[in-house]
Formats: C-alpha cells, sequence, structure tokens
C-alpha cells in the first residue's frame, strides 16, 4: 500500500492530509462517513498518524464528497485515537492545501470553500498574497455554554470548570487557579492535569450535544491564562481527550472561550479576540452573529489564522513489516 499526504501546520498545529490512498468513505452524511472510516480505514489512520510515521500530537485529514448541496467538499479529521467531529487549525489548514494544490475548485473570485464536517457546514475565505494564502477565516458552528462553573477536584485544589461547545466540547479551567505555567515545559503537568479534569468532568455530569447525535463526552480540557505578549486576550493550552497538547491556539477551543466569555458579558463585539497558543502564536475570532441551540444561546464565531505547507510524503506499507500499523510509545 502507498499513501501520499501534503502536510502542513496551522500555528503550531500540525496536520497530514491524505490526498492518495485513503479508501473513499461512504455514506449520505458525514457523521455516516466518519462511521466508515472508522470501520474500513482505522489501518491507515493508524498507519499515519503513529510512529514511526506520525507522532502523537499529530492531526490528520482527508477530503470526501460533500453531503450537502452548498458544501464544496467533506472532510473528516482523524487523531491518535480515533475521529474528531471537526478542527479549527485543521480547517484553516486543509483551506490554505486546497487552494494552493488545487485540490479543490472554491466558489466566488477563488477564495471561498464551503466544507462539510460532521459538526455541521463550515465556511472558509482565504485572504492571498499572489498565489499564496495569507490567512484564512472560517465561520464555526454555533458555539454554548453547556455548563457553567462545574465544581472539580484536582489533587488538593478546589475548581471551576466552564463546559462549552465550538465544535467539540471542553471543561475550560483557569491555569492559574490549577497550579499550572502555560509553557512547553510544563506539557507533561498540563497533559496529566488536562485528562484528571476531564475525568472528573464525565463523572459528574453527561456532555452532550442537545440536537446531533454525536458521541457524548469532553474533547478535552482548555487551561487559560494571562497572555505572554502585547495584543493577546489570554494565552491557552489545550489537552486532548486522547493526551494529545495542541501546540496551536485551537480554532473550536477559540470558539469555546470566547462563549464563556460571553456568557459572563466580557466580550466586546468592538474588537477581535485574540488567543495566544503555548508557543506564542495566535488565532483571532470575531463574533458573526447570535442563535440559539436547543435551549442554549449561542454565538456564531469567525476565526482567523494562517497555515504553511511543511512537506509532501509518500509512506509505503510493507506487508512483511510486523509494526506495519504503527505503534504507540
Amino acid at each position: 500500500m502507498i499513501l501520499r499526504t501534503i502536510d502542513a501546520h496551522a500555528a503550531g498545529g500540525s496536520v497530514r492530509l491524505v490526498v492518495d490512498g485513503f479508501p473513499a468513505p461512504r455514506g449520505k452524511t458525514m457523521l455516516d462517513k466518519r462511521e466508515w472510516a472508522s470501520r474500513h480505514a482505522d489501518d491507515v489512520r493508524r498507519v499515519l498518524i503513529l510512529e514511526p510515521r506520525g507522532h502523537a500530537h499529530l492531526l490528520g485529514a482527508v477530503l470526501t464528497e460533500p453531503s450537502s448541496p452548498a458544501a464544496h467538499a467533506g472532510v473528516l479529521f482523524f487523531h491518535n485515537d480515533g475521529y474528531s467531529s471537526l478542527s479549527g487549525h485543521g480547517v484553516i489548514a486543509v483551506a490554505t492545501l486546497a487552494i494552493e494544490r488545487g485540490l479543490v475548485m472554491p466558489g466566488g473570485d477563488g477564495t471561498t470553500i464551503v466544507f462539510d464536517t460532521p459538526a455541521g457546514t463550515v465556511r472558509t475565505l482565504a485572504t492571498m498574497d499572489g498565489s499564496k494564502v495569507a490567512r484564512v477565516t472560517f465561520t464555526n458552528v454555533p458555539s454554548f455554554v453547556l455548563h457553567a462553573g462545574l465544581p472539580v477536584q484536582l489533587g488538593p485544589r478546589h475548581l471551576r470548570a466552564d463546559v462549552a461547545y465550538g465544535g467539540a466540547f471542553y471543561a475550560i479551567v483557569d491555569a492559574e487557579a490549577a497550579g499550572l505555567s502555560i509553557d512547553i515545559a510544563h506539557v507533561p503537568e498540563l497533559r496529566r492535569a488536562g485528562l484528571a479534569i476531564r475525568e472528573a468532568v464525565e463523572r459528574a455530569i453527561t456532555v452532550a450535544h442537545p440536537s446531533q447525535p454525536s458521541p457524548t463526552g469532553l474533547d478535552g480540557t482548555v487551561f487559560t491564562g494571562p497572555p505572554h505578549d502585547d495584543g493577546a486576550d489570554l494565552r491557552n493550552a489545550v489537552v486532548f481527550a486522547d493526551g494529545a497538547v495542541d501546540r496551536s491556539p485551537g480554532g473550536t477551543s477559540t470558539s469555546a472561550v470566547m462563549a464563556v466569555i460571553d456568557a459572563m458579558g466580557l466580550l466586546g463585539e468592538d474588537r477581535p479576540f485574540v488567543h495566544e497558543s503555548l508557543l506564542g502564536t495566535r488565532f483571532s475570532g470575531r463574533v458573526n452573529g447570535r442563535t440559539v441551540v436547543g435551549d442554549y444561546s449561542a454565538l456564531v464565531t469567525d476565526i482567523e489564522g494562517s497555515a504553511w505547507i511543511t512537506g509532501e510524503h509518500t509512506f509505503i506499507i510493507d506487508d512483511r513489516d510486523p509494526l506495519k500499523w504503527g505503534f504507540r510509545s
């Protein structure tokens, strides 16, 4: 088996887009396609994400046929433990790759691509610098706070977690209250605490979308804190449910954090909300509109960031290789 990919990073979040070798996912909806890929292409996911070809923090993506008439393409995201409903930095990277490499025929003036995802339809708009994509803005699915101020015990510390949705569900916690620093040196501590908080939240409440038949549970924990550089509003680190740590500011997590800040009455609509990653890279978000999801007030957010191509790869799977499907270290 031979697989071909194009790799990119969006503000530090590594994304591997499969362009050849991934079986075409089947199904009428994107949720159907995700389920099909999980059942019939999981060996391919393992090959692309796990060692020796990948790493624990890598995100994979594959383009599919769209499931709605308004979309140009569908996209599925996968990671070291399965499949995601949506990834914000993944959308920014995939839109950049799709335009620069001509993988999808954009609409309008050649800078707009509408993607179907398991979380819903996402519209992207690229700002060009000649033939290159300078930045991508995507209009996210509605974001809302599911549960505010949930008590959580982390060792001897009594914390409060806001559970919010931004295309994925997160427990959002103040890093200083948890006794943590948001930087690369403290990633092991962030990972351990993030997984513990996720487990505590899921023991306390049922995390489920009120109008989508998606699997229940948290996608991860977001630690927030003061920014390190002028011009940013908050610094954050996202620890996913599989233990991976997002190097980017996080697109879906930025939307979820904006929903929490808005519920507190602190989100201004006259300027962008700037989210800083543990690398110091940034995404910015703006309120595009307001809506209702079930019984919850929700925001529609525009998230903006940039991505850069880092390489093209051909991966070979030798049937004689005892570790051909990858391994975890």
